[in-house]
């Protein structure tokens, strides 16, 4: 770090030098343009040049007829912000590389097949950062999250012949990555922060919440498993259990999120955390009285596991909800609110 003194010239505008080996390393030069950006954590960042529309996009080539690897550099190209991919090959794409290739782009918002010849397939990604809201693209996430956590543990009662998640695990997966590509795009290139609507420290947060709701998709898959694993429901009273406490689990992953978009005060995300507090409690107990649940016993405990990692991620939620409240500047009080029934 060092430090420069700032001057003035004229008509008392303020002036900083810019450090000459930083201009020279990107070629800046007397009478070039940068760009400034002003946070409001008091940071003034200085970019070198902003991308403009006419310049080529960034691109990423791949070269390999693996569908593996193709699946792998779609996949990351997508997130690292690229506009276009090219995959070069000796050869025409084989069935199973041509499926790969269809089924990533139709898994990723914006992105689709261009152009293809013999040699090489271009694959494009036509998204606009002042179109997107990452906000409203969490939003999403977490409703189908919560949809798929709901329908798996109500399978419980009519035990299916296949796990119940189907065509929406999809949909996660594309606003998924719609929201981790909108984040590392933010964090490469500081135009794009200003084009998402949100700071650095918000785009973070988003992204953990995101994770965490993947990981609550992950749970409910497990759920859904052990749902079609069995050959009877349950007895009643475990059944109402479980609806119960899945009907908790995702009331205070729901309050987290809420907390993290800015929907909801730091209070709610305090109750959050005390209720699945709670929640532990009573799946300790729900675990205990499994031991007389006869065939059921290796299935229950699958479900309870899954309640249980659900649980764990709506706290990650609340906490991420926690650091965005106190980085607000909201009071986080000594006294916890009592949920209303």
């Amino acid at each position: 770090m060092e430090t420069r003194k700032v001057q003035t010239v004229g008509n008392g505008t303020y002036t900083v030098s810019l450090p000459k080996a930083w201009a020279e390393s990107h070629g800046l030069s007397a009478g070039d343009v940068v760009t400034m950006h002003d946070f409001i954590d008091g940071v003034l960042a200085v970019q070198a040049r902003e991308r403009t529309d006419d310049e080529a996009p960034a691109a990423a080539r791949v070269e390999s007829s693996d569908p593996e690897v193709i699946e792998r550099a779609l996949r990351a190209a997508y997130a690292a912000g690229a506009r276009e991919v090219t995959i070069e090959r000796d050869g025409p794409l084989t069935p199973e590389a041509r499926r790969v290739v269809e089924r990533v782009a139709r898994e990723r918002i914006g992105m689709s097949v261009a152009a293809e010849s013999e040699a090489e397939t271009t694959v494009r990604i036509m998204l606009d950062s002042e179109e997107v809201s990452v906000s409203q693209s969490l939003r999403q996430l977490a409703f189908t999250v919560r949809s798929v956590h709901r329908d798996a543990v109500a399978a419980l009662e009519s035990p299916p012949d296949s796990p119940p998640i189907g065509s929406r695990d999809e949909q996660v997966d594309r606003l998924s990555a719609m929201v981790e590509r909108s984040v590392s795009c933010g964090m490469a290139d500081l135009s794009e922060v200003d084009s998402l609507g949100k700071n650095r420290s918000e785009l973070f947060e988003l992204w953990t919440a995101m994770r965490e709701l993947r990981r609550v998709r992950d749970a409910a898959a497990e759920i859904g498993d052990a749902a079609a694993s069995l050959d009877d429901a349950p007895a009643e009273a475990r059944l109402e259990e479980c609806r119960d406490i899945g009907d908790a689990v995702r009331g205070t992953v729901s309050d987290g999120v809420d907390v993290v978009l800015g929907d909801a005060d730091v209070d709610v995300a305090r109750t959050a955390i005390g209720d699945l507090r709670r929640i532990r409690e009573r799946l300790d107990a729900f675990d205990q009285k499994l031991a007389d649940a006869g065939a059921d016993t290796a299935a229950l405990r699958r479900v309870s596991r899954g309640l249980r990692r659900t649980a764990e991620c709506g706290t990650d939620i609340a906490e991420v909800g926690l650091r965005r409240a106190v980085r607000c500047g909201e009071p986080i009080r000594d006294s916890e609110p009592e949920r209303a029934d």
